[in-house]
């Protein structure tokens, strides 16, 4: 419901084909993070953003996402 609600509010602003380009890179991004948790057992918002190319605010975002949604 929350993917729902939050593609509905992009579409406003966003061409539909960049919109799903957004969404797939997002869910790649959260499997990259998850990926890098497991190996390491760690965390840590400036590892993740360093190991991943995303700004340390991207990070903080995802982990509290994962948190959330009890992937971490």
């Amino acid at each position: 419901m929350e993917k729902m609600a939050r593609s509905e509010q992009l579409q406003a602003v966003t061409h539909p084909e960049i919109l799903v380009l957004f969404e797939d890179w997002l869910e790649e991004l959260e499997r990259e993070v998850l990926a890098h948790v497991r190996e390491t057992g760690l965390a840590d918002e400036q590892v993740l953003a360093d190991a991943t190319g995303i700004s340390l605010a991207g990070a903080r975002f995802l982990i509290a996402k994962l948190e959330r949604e009890g992937k971490i």
